[in-house]
């Protein structure tokens, strides 16, 4: 074993015991990735075996726990997972994956490790159930079983749990393609006012931008309007305002802008991939809660629309709670709001907007609507 595995693997083991702390799997990666010097390909190898095991650490814990017979301390149970992922995901051949493993783990249980993984590596899998299979909660298998339909769900389930692609734009700046066809379905044109009420990472404000429309960019955390801030610097997007605001109280008179973009916090359940710590910190009373978030920054964006004026609602998610039961929320609600004809394929019809489910085009999970003030 090369001295950039070696340490891309005790890189990995390190950042998995932080995210397993609480710490975020982005920021943590980022930070150590950040801090080393590993070459591209080790960076990657590192990235892999932290993405990874954390999306399948479900899967990983039944590998392992057959033949676990004590309670386990954190270093060595995320050893141990890191040490299954390889054998059963990555298909790393038995000998040089159990002993890297055990190279990189805590002293005090290298004979532990060593010997679970030898067991693990000649073991037949009879899998409990489907959500362990699968690497996910319980409640987020049911959920999308039921919103879905089951043969849509499992397929979604299975390609939230692929190493996403990376896509640039023209700008250089990668972004998700279904975030740029979002970004677009505003329809943003030359000279045209545009509110972006939930705008970090600031991606979907620089492409409208990029169209020629000035934007108004807030996100309600600091830190996260720095983020916009630093995305509206990088890709040049001399025609976005960033400020620090709630998109539930916009700081502009009603009737004031040609168009407005709600992309709004939700749970995240299409882009699990990207995201793969998310599936673990995710709860089932999240929903209710992000529900009704999203109802206040509904109408509040409404109310800054012209007449004649574009709202466009977006999430990276996939349940009804946020999408259709949205919709026929705005639909009692705001009666002056009429729809604009969703997206076509990929984009599927999804009540009044459009739901591209990920494995539609290999892209992030997302639904959209598009609605017109009377």
């Amino acid at each position: 074993m090369t001295a950039g595995v070696a340490d891309a693997r005790r890189l990995a083991l390190d950042a998995l015991v932080e995210i397993e702390h609480g710490g975020r799997a982005n920021a943590v990666l980022a930070e150590r990735l950040g801090a080393g010097r590993l070459r591209s390909a080790d960076r990657a190898f590192a990235t892999e075996l932290v993405y990874g095991t954390t999306r399948m650490r479900r899967a990983c814990d039944f590998l392992v726990d057959r033949f676990v017979l004590r309670a386990l301390d954190v270093p060595t149970r995320v050893a141990l997972r890191l040490g299954a992922y390889q054998l059963h995901f990555l298909r790393t051949p038995a000998h040089a994956a159990v002993s890297a493993t055990v190279e990189v783990a805590p002293r005090r249980s290298r004979g532990l490790v060593n010997a679970v993984l030898r067991r693990v590596s000649g073991a037949v899998v009879e899998w409990p159930d489907l959500p362990t299979r699968l690497s996910y909660p319980d409640w987020v298998v049911d959920r999308l079983v039921s919103d879905l339909g089951e043969h849509d769900a499992l397929a979604a389930l299975e390609q939230m749990n692929r190493a996403p692609g990376v896509t640039e734009r023209d700008d250089g700046y990668a972004q998700d393609s279904a975030s740029q066809w979002v970004a677009a379905a505003v329809g943003a044109g030359a000279g045209e006012r545009v509110a972006d009420l939930c705008a970090a990472p600031g991606g979907k404000a620089t492409a409208m931008a990029g169209a020629g429309a000035q934007v108004w960019a807030t996100d309600v955390d600091a830190d996260r309007a720095t983020l916009v801030a630093a995305t509206v610097e990088r890709t040049g997007a001399a025609s976005v305002v960033v400020a620090v605001a709630d998109g539930r109280l916009p700081p502009w008179p009603p009737a004031s802008f040609d168009r407005v973009l709600i992309d709004a916090p939700c749970t995240g359940l299409g882009v699990l991939h990207r995201r793969p710590d998310a599936r673990w910190r995710r709860r089932p009373d999240d929903l209710p809660r992000l529900a009704t978030l999203q109802r206040e920054l509904l109408g509040a964006g409404a109310g800054l629309v012209r007449a004649g004026g574009t709202l466009v609602y977006s999430v990276c998610t996939l349940t009804a709670a946020e999408t259709v039961e949205i919709d026929a929320w705005l639909a009692d609600a705001h009666p002056e709001l009429e729809p604009v004809p969703a997206p076509g394929p990929p984009w599927r019809p999804h009540g009044r907007g459009a739901l591209l489910l990920p494995q539609a085009a290999g892209t992030d999970g997302m639904a959209v609507l598009r609605l017109r003030r009377r």
